[in-house]
């Protein structure tokens, strides 16, 4: 999750991200140096959140995977900090290193700032930051990237638009959310290239508030299906009033609107830190050697997982409907649900064959970004500024050119 503040341009985040060690798709870097391991000691792990754990969405999902990691490993305790804003976490993170956390998660983009600042401050913590792109010897990257899913929910989107509108609530205008909007759109017009998908920003990551007005506006504007990317479940929740199709984000929303949740994105966090978490108490990561590991887990690894509910990839509400809605594939006429099926089972392979943002991908405003033949790299993607075909509405910091 992340900020707009302290956020630099598309081309700087690019350049870093490019210049950073090697990232992994399919899960963690590997360290090279190895130290006697922690067996038989505890180990104290503490978590910063952006938001109250119980917002439903992206600390509620974190909390989650942290409440697992703390079941499934004996020698654990963790401790949380929630609502802390973005940008002022230096008091949080002295408190926890006083207060003996040997490892520190930071949960959103903008704490990573502080993160590094306190990782110089206290070399021997080991820290972990959540969707940022620098590294140091004691300070890890991690996230769980849906920008598969969000294709694949946009396949199902686009199948079951009548109007030719989905609506889109966006957060922050920044890369992630930018290619999490342009798969989503991708995969829209990729089931039907007559649809577009409508977006709103609330520069917020939890405003239930604004998230119900963008919401009302957006169904006012024509759309008949609905995606959120705000923390809460008040997007679900207005949709269903409204007997609008909408999609569960970063966490299962099912039971909000078992009649309407359709299908969704989840995270999985325990996977990513169970596996760090683990490494470090076998001595395998240290506060020396983490520079080069850095999680960004997809599908293949677990971290993520596409449904409306854990275990549930599409409500069987819909299934009839999208095995009789029909696109093109390499010419040829198929199944959405099957297209859906097929692609969902490549990504969870180690090397999938298909790619989201494999080019010739051209932005909306007819620039070239994809050539064809090449797949987006992860610090492409990490620095995407530009925008998909088929969005409506404004983008902010779109480049032109």
């Amino acid at each position: 999750m992340k900020s707009t503040s302290k956020i630099p341009s598309s081309k700087k985040v690019l350049t870093l991200a490019l210049a950073a060690a090697v990232s992994l798709q399919s899960g963690p870097a590997q360290a090279q140096s190895v130290t006697p391991p922690m067996t038989g000691a505890k180990l104290k792990a503490c978590f910063v959140y952006i938001g109250p754990r119980g917002d439903i969405g992206w600390t509620y999902a974190h909390d989650q995977g942290r409440q697992i990691a703390e079941k499934s490993l004996p020698w654990l305790e963790t401790k949380y900090v929630e609502s802390v804003p973005e940008g002022q976490a230096t008091a949080t993170l002295d408190r926890l290193v006083a207060d003996k956390c040997q490892v520190i998660f930071t949960t959103s983009f903008g704490y990573m700032d502080d993160t590094l600042a306190a990782a110089k401050k206290y070399p021997e913590v080991i820290f972990a930051h959540a969707t940022g792109y620098k590294r140091m010897p004691n300070v890890a990257t991690y996230i769980a990237e849906f920008y598969q899913v969000y294709y694949l929910n946009g396949l199902v989107a686009g199948a079951m638009t009548k109007s030719g509108k989905v609506g889109f609530v966006g957060t922050f205008p920044i890369p992630e959310l930018k290619r999490h909007l342009s798969a989503f759109a991708l995969g829209v017009k990729a089931a039907n290239p007559k649809a577009v998908v409508n977006v709103k920003w609330l520069n917020s990551w939890f405003d239930p508030a604004k998230t119900r007005e963008a919401s009302e506006a957006l169904i006012s504007e024509g759309a008949d299906i609905l995606s959120s990317a705000e923390d809460s479940a008040t997007g679900v929740q207005t949709a269903a009033a409204r007997k609008i199709p909408t999609f569960s984000h970063y966490n299962s929303m099912y039971k909000f609107s078992p009649d309407y949740v359709v299908s969704g994105h989840i995270a999985h966090w325990d996977k990513i830190y169970i596996d760090f978490l683990s490494k470090i108490h076998a001595g395998t990561y240290t506060a020396k050697n983490l520079s080069n590991v850095d999680y960004w887990s997809l599908l293949n690894s677990g971290g993520v997982e596409m449904g409306a509910d854990a275990g549930l990839a599409i409500n069987p509400k819909y299934a009839a409907q999208l095995k009789a809605a029909r696109m093109t594939v390499n010419g040829k006429q198929v199944s959405v649900y099957d297209r859906v099926m097929t692609l969902m089972a490549d990504m969870k392979k180690a090397k999938p064959t298909f790619d989201p943002f494999t080019g010739p991908i051209a932005d909306r405003n007819g620039v070239m970004r994809v050539a064809a033949g090449k797949v987006s790299s992860i610090g492409d993607l990490n620095g995407m500024g530009w925008v998909a075909p088929g969005v409506v509405g404004a983008v902010a910091d779109e480049p032109k050119k």
